[in-house]
């Protein structure tokens, strides 16, 4: 077999590293029967490493490369153009010239071709790598090849793959070029097929764009493409645009742009016959490599050829079934405020404690509601309970539902119980009553699980899961919680029938007694004031960056004190963390020095007895608007009676709501625990040298621990699979709602008379209020001044310390009920929530005014 050139038909797809992405899926294409690809072949990666390898220059300039972070821009462009001049300028080897020469003689002497690059790090399920290096068409001569060959294996460095290669990881030296030469097509149309809708995702649609010539015009942008969609067979949409121009191959090689005839311009590129052809040419690829795929077609002598066909890496994966039923499934994180990965640990605990199916995809968790939809009272009592929740859920499922394709409405067995009609009678005591039982169950729990290991703590967890299950969904405690919420909202709606006023019921639930969260957000506030005294203490704080920080602290004057607070703090709020729901993630009493730029920025911008002060304040104005209420209802047309029936409600909101938090935060305690004990179970596995780290347990299920621990064996790389897919998680965006063809349905605010330049959302917490943005994606980067108004992805309960320095609050996820909602409104922050793409839209430093009454956020000037 040739070293430094190999036919396309002698590669198949395990031979990356030898031809590179684009090669070895071009020789797999080959062998799909009734797909023709242009005849060619690689010149193998060992050509590049002969040529590069022992260049002193080159792999100095490398060294220089790796350094560099991808926003060095200039120091990017300047190294890599060295680089890119370095391999064009090495002469090809004699025996690599040789073998490529007598390889050009098997297509005959005036042969043109296209010389395109095949990395072994593109064309990958993880990165495409498209666009990242250089393609040249029509080249003739064999010198000519030689040298664009090198051109190719030199656009390896050009700077756009460069930063590519930083930003994803990949180590520049083990990245090699192989150089696909192919014999060139001269087509009357040419174009891309996506074997996935690009625009919705749906597996089932399928979407060519075409247009007339090479596909260089379409790729390079220099001409709107034709657009076909096609599903089942069926062409389903068409949109043809004016095709002015086209690139075509010049007579002595090269390519050349040429006008369109202007009869010929709107002219469909394919017949609706070719687009059906193309459909089924498609289909039989994507099932060949099992993974929808984006593939360059061309057109020649009604011909289809395929010249490069790569899976697509955008796409959410959908969630996981087991039949071919339509289903509809709804993300869950959006409703915890966590749409962050999940480890398989964290997953598998959370599928344990909640109430119903849940389906993976992408480290995300998505419950089906098609059940619920398939009915009339489920569809009513889905869209109350998730408007609560997030509206643009609400809208992409009416959107699914007015559509009538893809869900059919059932005969009615029996009408679904609408969860929102579990109303309690007010009793005072059933709150506290319901806090008690639980810390009592939480404190058992700590002293019981001390003495278990190994598989007895495996049976004991999930025994006391069940326990947990038992108090999240007594019905006492779902009571109190729907029973304050529908107080909110008949207070809301009632009070503007009887008197004009819009969410009354958001200034009434500032000051709530039992909110756990606002609580501890409040609590920080008197740590502050215990270091306040002490500027040793504060100034060695602002040097804290590990979580070392508490062994010096002692040493100080007021360090005593200040542990003592802090550790106050933790015994009560440690396990918290961004993303709690996931136990894998660290909690504040794993990682203290989280809460110090927290505790600064409250020593900072408040002054002593602040804490107190912010809850005497809200407490008054809940109170004044309490009395205002009343007295305007009371000359009303039965206003004693709307003054009764108002006095209940307010009643309800002021004892109920607050325990809307605690639920979770009951949770939470117990996975923490739960967490404590699998990690000395932990520790003994890397004793034993079955894991390597603690933290490998994360990327098992519980059950596979369960095994593990049992058996006190692993096959080890699943660990490394594991964090490889995790990584590739990360970079994907998980919808709101998808359905079981991967079609991902984007909900909308129906909303009119808004200021034209508004930016929409939903509005939980009353007022306006102006102010500088803070973005801030990541808790930790916190630095906010007093006044600040924070704008965000999304908040839960450990963002809730944040809340005591800002005045506004702005996130892309969230809803009435989310957690960042309840704290805005106990501490009478205006909010706007599931702004769509806030985080872009809103850039750090503009002033901006927050209209959390009506809904909407306006950027007023920039920075």
């Amino acid at each position: 077999m040739n070293t430094y050139a190999i036919c396309l038909q002698e590669i198949d797809r395990t031979k990356r590293m030898a031809a590179g992405g684009k090669g070895a899926n071009l020789g797999e294409l080959s062998s799909i029967k009734g797909i023709l690809v242009p005849d060619g072949f690689c010149v193998t990666t060992e050509a590049y490493k002969k040529i590069t390898e022992n260049d002193q220059q080159l792999n100095s300039l490398l060294d220089q490369l790796t350094r560099l972070k991808p926003d060095e821009r200039k120091n990017i462009s300047e190294i890599s153009a060295k680089i890119r001049m370095a391999i064009e300028r090495t002469p090809i080897s004699t025996d690599i010239a040789e073998e490529i020469a007598g390889t050009l003689t098997k297509f005959g002497e005036k042969a043109a071709f296209a010389v395109r690059s095949s990395a072994t790090a593109e064309d990958l399920p993880t990165a495409s790598f498209a666009g990242q290096q250089d393609t040249y068409l029509n080249i003739i001569g064999k010198e000519a090849i030689l040298k664009h060959i090198s051109k190719c294996w030199a656009s390896l460095f050009t700077e756009r793959a460069v930063i590519y290669r930083l930003q994803n990881g990949f180590d520049h030296r083990k990245v090699l070029l192989s150089v696909v030469v192919q014999k060139m097509i001269f087509p009357q149309a040419a174009g891309i097929l996506f074997t996935a809708d690009p625009v919705t995702s749906n597996r089932k649609v399928l979407s060519i764009d075409a247009s007339f010539g090479l596909g260089e015009a379409l790729v390079s942008g220099l001409v709107n493409a034709d657009i076909y969609k096609v599903c089942e067979g069926k062409v389903i949409d068409k949109k043809i645009s004016a095709k002015k121009l086209a690139i075509y191959a010049a007579k002595d090689g090269g390519t050349k742009e040429q006008e369109i005839e202007p009869l010929q311009q709107n002219r469909q590129a394919l017949t609706d016959e070719q687009i059906l052809q193309l459909e089924c040419i498609g289909r039989k690829i994507e099932e060949h490599f099992d993974h929808p795929q984006d593939i360059e077609w061309c057109l020649a002598d009604d011909t289809f050829y395929i010249v490069q066909s790569r899976p697509i890496t955008t796409l959410f994966p959908i969630p996981e079934a087991n039949d071919r039923e339509n289903h509809v499934y709804i993300s869950v994180g959006h409703q915890q405020m966590m749409t962050d990965p999940m480890k398989p640990l964290g997953m598998s605990l959370w599928q344990l404690t909640t109430a119903r199916p849940m389906f993976k995809a992408a480290g995300r968790l998505f419950v089906d509601v098609t059940t619920n939809l398939s009915s009339a009272s489920g569809r009513e009592m889905l869209l109350e309970v998730i408007g609560q929740h997030d509206p643009l859920i609400s809208d992409a499922l009416m959107t699914i539902i007015e559509r009538g394709d893809f869900i059919k409405l059932l005969p009615e067995d029996k009408k679904v119980q609408n969860p929102f009609k579990a109303q309690i009678e007010y009793e005072p005591a059933i709150v506290p009553d319901l806090i008690k039982n639980s810390q009592t169950s939480i404190n058992e729990l700590k002293n019981n699980i001390q003495t278990r290991s190994g598989a007895d703590l495996f049976d004991f967890i999930l025994e006391d899961i069940q326990q947990t299950r038992k108090i999240l969904f007594d019905p006492r405690s779902f009571g109190v919680i729907i029973t304050g919420m529908n107080a909110s909202a008949w207070i809301n709606e009632k009070m503007k029938e009887w008197l004009g006023e819009k969410n009354a019921a958001d200034t009434l639930s500032q000051s709530v007694p039992h909110n756990i969260t606002a609580e501890m957000g409040l609590a920080l506030l008197d740590v502050a004031d215990v270091i306040r005294p002490y500027s040793r203490v504060i100034d060695y704080l602002q040097q804290a960056k590990d979580n070392n920080f508490f062994d010096g602290l002692a040493k100080l004057d007021g360090g005593q004190e200040t542990l003592d607070a802090i550790y106050a703090y933790l015994n009560k709020y440690g396990m918290r963390c961004v993303g709690e729901i996931d136990v894998t993630k660290t909690r504040w009493s794993e990682k203290p020095a989280t809460l110090v730029p927290m505790i600064l920025s409250n020593i900072k911008n408040f002054e002593p007895g602040a804490g107190k002060r912010k809850f005497e304040q809200g407490l008054e104005e809940a109170l004044k608007k309490e009395q205002e209420l009343l007295r305007r209802l009371a000359p009303l047309p039965d206003g004693e009676q709307k003054a009764k029936e108002t006095k209940r409600m307010i009643d309800l909101i002021r004892n109920f709501s607050g325990y809307r938090e605690y639920p979770k935060y009951a949770i939470i305690s117990r996975y923490f625990v739960y967490k404590q004990a699998l990690l000395k179970e932990a520790e003994h596995l890397v004793q034993a040298g079955v894991i390597h780290e603690n933290e490998d347990i994360f990327y098992l299920t519980f059950e596979e621990l369960r095994e593990v621990v049992r058996t006190n064996k692993l096959d080890y790389p699943i660990i490394s699979k594991r964090k490889d897919e995790y990584k590739l998680f990360e970079k994907l965006t998980p919808p709101r709602v998808i359905t079981s063809d991967g079609e991902i349905i984007v909900g909308k605010y129906k909303r009119e008379y808004l200021p034209a330049e508004a930016i929409v959302g939903l509005p939980v917490s009353s007022g306006v209020i102006e102010g500088r943005a803070r973005v801030i994606l990541n808790m930790e980067d916190a630095d906010l001044d007093d006044g600040d108004i924070l704008v965000t992805a999304f908040t839960d309960p450990s963002w809730t310390p944040l809340f005591v320095s800002v005045k506004g609050l702005v996130t892309e996820v969230g809803g009435l009920m989310t957690h960042g909602a309840v704290i805005a409104r106990e501490y009478g922050l205006p909010a706007v929530v599931g702004v769509e793409n806030a985080t872009r839209l809103i850039k750090d430093g503009q002033w901006i005014r927050v209209n959390g009454t009506d809904g909407y956020v306006e950027v007023l000037k920039d920075r």
